[in-house]
């Protein structure tokens, strides 16, 4: 089953540098260009989940690590008075995995896999197809990372039945990070890793490609991979 994968931290829907203004819509319409058949989202706030399938035409799997404010609406209003200066601490944080229609796919729930007295990070896995996908962002801080990664892989294959493929996606804050058993990762902290199939080389956007209207979308690139 062959799948376009991609994966992309959205910065809170910031540019690079940051502005006053929102850029989310525009990012989401941007990641899922060229159709990709999966895109694992980090560092959505939590009052755009509920705009995601219209933004995106992809079936949202979503999967809260913080929640801000609340009612989410306010929070989002508050946020986007200045983006740039108002970010996860009034509006959360969550992930988000989307699905194109034309697979099968089902919610595998998620993990913490943050320690306690740390910020809370999650790790969600979807199964799309044959195929087990898990989306982590895990913590900047690296021997916290190395864990968190480690305990996304071990969720990811215990809900993978014998034989499926396992694609560990997302923004593990850790450069060129080697998982034993899966397909080598990129050069930076952001990498779609596969066990059990074929993957292409990682290939991360150049910085032209995530420009609009002079603005550089996002402090991270999205990097994909084509499995299978």
């Amino acid at each position: 089953m062959p799948l376009l994968v991609r994966s992309w931290n959205l910065f809170h829907g910031n540019t690079l540098p940051p502005t006053r203004r929102s850029h989310l819509r525009e990012m989401v319409e941007l990641a899922v260009s060229g159709r990709p058949d999966v895109v694992c989202l980090q560092e959505v706030p939590v009052w755009a989940v509920p705009r995601l399938a219209e933004w995106s035409g992809l079936r949202p799997f979503p999967a809260v690590a913080r929640r801000g404010l609340r009612p989410a609406g306010v929070a989002g209003w508050i946020t986007r008075l200045d983006n740039g200066l108002l970010r996860s601490a009034i509006t959360g944080q969550a992930n988000a995995i989307l699905v194109a229609p034309a697979h099968g796919s089902s919610d595998l729930g998620q993990l913490q896999v943050s320690d306690r007295g740390r910020e809370r990070r999650v790790c969600q896995a979807v199964r799309v197809g044959g195929a087990v996908v898990a989306n982590l962002h895990a913590s900047t801080t690296p021997l916290a990372a190395v864990e968190e990664v480690e305990r996304a892989r071990r969720f990811a294959e215990s809900l993978a039945a014998p034989g499926e493929i396992v694609v560990l996606a997302g923004d593990f804050n850790l450069v060129e990070h080697v998982v034993g058993g899966y397909s080598p990762p990129g050069a930076g902290i952001d990498h779609v890793l596969v066990r059990g199939a074929t993957a292409g080389p990682l290939t991360v956007w150049p910085v032209d490609r995530r420009v609009q209207n002079g603005h550089v979308l996002s402090d991270h690139a999205p990097v994909e991979s084509r499995i299978g």
